[in-house]
């Protein structure tokens, strides 16, 4: 076996998810001001019947399978562990308080069945730490029901595509202002009833 290192950038990425899981989880809707940048998950507790396999408990604490994982830099950042940190501001905050508002506008979540755990991170590490997330836990609306975290792209640009996301779950203006994806709501819905949740233990 060879000997644990824990400056390898496994070991550290590791240490990263470790720490994030261990936050305990909040409910979106009641979110705070913080200052900071970071990742994050999101985990949903309610009774959409295609996301049942991976359904939180809210009752029981019970959060294994986020459904969506995410990240939010200052612009700036450091690379490669060179360089100043940029001053984050409110950028993790900020970020989640998008998200809170996207579930707002749709038409078939309900905001209060949404949690959170965030983790403020030093910047170098911060995709380090998402990118193991996704990774480990295949986040339904990071793999198979992409577009959660899209922007408006501006006037002029709405002949892109509707997302899988924003088909599923309809009601932000400005993604109604998009082309209709290739693929139905029924159709997307088939293929995630097709996967099977996945989970890889991070050790200890």
């Amino acid at each position: 076996m060879e000997p644990y290192n824990p400056l390898e950038t496994s070991s550290i990425g590791e240490s990263v998810v470790r720490k994030l899981l261990s936050r305990e989880p909040r409910q979106l809707t009641e979110i705070e001001t913080f200052k900071g940048a970071g990742i994050y998950a999101i985990y949903y507790s309610g009774g959409f019947g295609p996301y049942a396999p991976y359904r939180s408990d809210s009752e029981t604490g019970t959060f294994d399978l986020p459904i969506y994982i995410g990240k939010a830099i200052p612009a700036g950042a450091r690379t490669g562990g060179k360089g100043a940190a940029a001053d984050p501001g409110y950028v993790l905050f900020n970020r989640l308080k998008e998200h809170l508002e996207s579930i707002r506008q749709t038409t078939n979540l309900d905001e209060n069945d949404f949690y959170y755990r965030y983790l403020v991170v030093d910047d170098v590490w911060i995709p380090l730490g998402e990118s193991l997330m996704i990774s480990t836990y295949i986040p339904i609306w990071n793999v198979q029901i992409t577009g959660f975290g899209n922007h408006d792209p501006g006037a002029g640009r709405y002949k892109q595509k509707r997302s899988l996301w924003d088909t599923v779950h309809p009601g932000r203006p400005w993604a109604m202002k998009c082309e209709p994806a290739l693929k139905s709501t029924d159709q997307i819905l088939a293929a995630l009833r097709e996967s099977v949740p996945l989970t890889i233990e991070v050790e200890d």
